[in-house]
């Protein structure tokens, strides 16, 4: 039977070998514990939602993660799917099976006190590239802009009227985001000393060459300034735009407005801030209530 459905995904375009080959190694490594635990050997037809359950519960035991038991359990619902559809058997275990809750990671930012400690103890001197990196570094803190969209920003993006950006970001969805007046001061001093002879280029920032600033290039530049200051394991554009949001919300933004500022699509995916406020207050409450 695992013969006839791995000929199957063979001949289906939309499957790579990898997929074929995880899915071969899952369905027997199921049929390893059923001879194991239940003596059923090589009788994959036999299975109830029982042997299934059981599986799941002996991968959790063994310390594989939920994701990879899911990851496992979809092998065999394709599986069993496509004995059904053969009519080989004539109930799906696995139709009713559930797999593990896979747990939320809750995204890394930078605290308040290691931006005050980068921006301020850190020496950004009139050199080219020192000013763009502060300003990149910036930029990304206080307005949560992605990495494709700061490296893709233009001269004519800067709102100097309105103390904003405009931002193209996914889907083509342009948003304004305002910025404060001191970092709309270091921008137009930053355009103006070194970007006024650059002829026709429109981006904002560029390469000691001239050229467009490329993404390794911002990263490479932000990890290594947060290095220096984050005691978080990740240091990337990415967590500087998770900062910017956690930061916004603890101090009393609203989820709506960040999501606006973001770029999200839908509230769902900004909530995910509320995750790293609520462990804050949590902290601070085993700090300061008598009983905690």
């Amino acid at each position: 039977m695992l013969d006839i459905f791995l000929d199957y995904l063979k001949n289906e375009k939309r499957f790579s070998n990898n997929t074929i080959v995880a899915y071969e190694n899952d369905i027997n490594q199921f049929n390893e514990f059923l001879r194991e635990f239940y003596e059923l050997n090589d009788k994959l037809e036999q299975v109830d939602p029982f042997h299934l359950r059981s599986w799941s519960v002996y991968l959790i035991d063994l310390g594989s993660s939920a994701r990879t038991v899911n990851r496992k359990l979809t092998s065999l619902k394709s599986f069993y799917k496509f004995l059904l559809s053969r009519r080989i058997i004539d109930i799906n275990p696995a139709s009713i099976l559930k797999g593990p809750k896979i747990s939320k990671r809750l995204p890394s930012f930078v605290s308040e006190n290691e931006l005050l400690q980068l921006f301020d103890n850190f020496t950004f001197d009139d050199e080219f590239e020192n000013r763009r990196n502060r300003l990149m570094i910036e930029l990304f803190y206080a307005t949560g802009i992605r990495l494709s969209e700061l490296v893709n920003l233009k001269h004519g993006d800067i709102l100097w009227g309105e103390s904003a950006i405009k931002v193209l970001g996914k889907r083509n969805k342009e948003r304004i985001i305002p910025i404060y007046r001191s970092l709309q001061i270091d921008l137009r001093d930053y355009v103006t000393t070194f970007l006024d002879n650059q002829g026709n280029i429109p981006f904002v920032f560029l390469t000691k060459k001239g050229s467009k600033v490329y993404p390794k290039l911002v990263y490479r530049v932000v990890n290594t300034y947060l290095s220096g200051v984050a005691s978080s394991e990740k240091r990337s554009p990415h967590v500087m735009r998770h900062t910017f949001a956690t930061h916004l919300l603890n101090n009393g933004a609203d989820l709506n407005t960040i999501k606006e500022l973001l770029g999200h699509t839908s509230l769902s995916a900004t909530q995910v801030y509320t995750h790293n406020s609520i462990e804050k207050l949590k902290k601070i409450y085993q700090q300061a209530h008598p009983r905690a």
